[in-house]
């Protein structure tokens, strides 16, 4: 039996619009994207013998088919004629669940790097990338990471600079929130604020991590549920500790702050503890 161990980390969005529908219900995003150190570990032994097994310390998860993971190890072996593989998946979880920090499509991704690692990589990164995107909008990006401009629904993922090194601080209300709820929201608004996504992809490029942080935005901010005012609480509360910007990541909850480097991320990430149990710093993460 092979093994491997596969880190899942963390997808931020440092600027997030919607620019309208697209068929199928979807719809068309702007995204500046950003992979982050907090992660899941997702280990995966592949064996002989059809099925496919998870298990995870988040007792709460499917441990079915249902799994996202479960169904990107399906997924691989289709598309790698292994019919008669298997896999045991055993997910050690970090990265809120319900926090618009894509932790199930991260583990998806890694899923599929780790089975293509055990298989002597059959597939290379864009082959991976379009099997990813068959599973959610999210999982192509978190295939490779690092920083980039998302496109589509998110899984037209195109090149950009490399994001300065910094500090992070991610904080995660109790509540969770719907996404078609937010969607639904931003359908029906007629005019909205978007974000300067060329600016910010520019103030990437100069390595200006101020410029960056005044040009974050999510348009979802702007059509929150009143219910969700603590995400205005988190936000001032990053700023308050030294924050340079904050903002939520995708459809929330989560929000996340730019601060100077590790050690001042870390230092706030301890302060606010108190107030936030999924509290965390982390640092950017280069593409995979």
């Amino acid at each position: 039996m092979k093994e491997i161990e596969v880190k899942a980390f963390a997808k931020l969005n440092l600027s997030l619009d919607v620019l309208g529908k697209l068929p199928g219900g979807y719809h068309e995003m702007k995204m500046v994207m950003q992979t982050a150190s907090l992660c899941d570990d997702v280990r995966i032994a592949l064996r002989s013998g059809v099925g496919i097994t998870v298990q995870s310390n988040f007792g709460f998860l499917p441990r079915d088919g249902s799994n996202i993971a479960c169904k990107a190890a399906a997924a691989y072996f289709a598309a790698a004629g292994m019919e008669g593989a298997g896999a045991d998946i055993v997910l050690h979880k970090r990265i809120p669940v319900g926090a618009g920090l894509g932790g199930g499509s991260a583990d998806a991704a890694a899923v599929l790097r780790g089975l293509n690692a055990l298989c002597g990589q059959p597939m290379d990164a864009g082959a991976l990338e379009a099997l990813g995107a068959t599973l959610g909008s999210d999982v192509p990006f978190c295939v490779r990471g690092g920083t980039r401009l998302a496109l589509g629904r998110g899984e037209r993922l195109l090149p950009a600079p490399e994001m300065p090194a910094c500090g992070i601080v991610i904080c995660k209300p109790r509540f969770s929130i719907r996404t078609p709820e937010l969607f639904a929201k931003i359908d029906g608004r007629r005019s909205r604020i978007h974000p300067d996504t060329d600016g910010l992809m520019n103030a990437i490029a100069e390595g200006d991590l101020d410029g960056m942080a005044r040009r974050m935005y999510n348009v979802f901010e702007d059509v929150l549920p009143r219910r969700c005012s603590e995400i205005g609480t988190i936000k001032h509360a990053l700023l308050d500790a030294g924050a340079l910007g904050a903002v939520m990541s995708g459809t929330g909850s989560a929000v996340f702050g730019l601060f100077p480097d590790e050690n001042a991320a870390r230092a706030a990430a301890e302060g606010l503890k108190a107030r936030w149990r999924d509290c965390f710093a982390a640092v950017p993460v280069r593409e995979l």
